[in-house]
């Protein structure tokens, strides 16, 4: 099935895009670490059912160095030995973060507890920001039924200032 509407070809939507991108940049610069962002980052994705952002966020831990072992994981964290325990509270906020109307109230104090224990003022913001676009992308892309399959690490990179 191809794509509803083409969001990388649409002028709109590329201005769009590159503030996004960019706003995204602010999380990647952080102090949160990179396997972090992405291993929320995929998650999230799961959850929303994103086939494009899995495919990415697959993908770039890949090439940054992430294992199969640890990617393949992703999807059942609580059942799996290979993640810290600053790595599981950061996928529980992500969990809790993306399933908001089926989670009432939301985060949990203890996922919030175990986060702040975990993370320093601007982690816990760079994570909290993350998982805000990470959900807003997966949104994004399924709406348009954006694919997953094609994409190839760095190839955004020309969108970031």
């Amino acid at each position: 099935m191809d794509a509803r509407f083409n969001l990388f070809d649409n002028e709109v939507a590329a201005k769009f895009s590159k503030r996004f991108a960019n706003a995204g940049l602010v999380v990647m610069q952080s102090s949160l670490p990179k396997p972090t962002q992405e291993l929320v980052s995929l998650r999230a994705s799961q959850i929303n059912g994103c086939g494009w952002c899995i495919d990415m966020h697959t993908k770039d831990a890949a090439a940054a160095g992430e294992t199969p072992a640890r990617l393949h994981l992703v999807a059942a964290w609580r059942e799996a030995t290979v993640f810290t325990e600053a790595e599981r509270a950061a996928l529980a906020l992500a969990e809790e973060g993306t399933r908001l109307a089926d989670a009432h109230p939301g985060v949990s104090d203890e996922t919030w507890a175990q986060v702040r224990k975990h993370y320093d003022d601007d982690q816990v913001a760079a994570l909290v920001c993350l998982v805000g676009l990470i959900n807003a992308a997966n949104r994004l892309a399924v709406i348009v039924h954006q694919r997953g399959g094609s994409y190839e690490p760095g190839m955004f990179a020309d969108m970031l200032d």
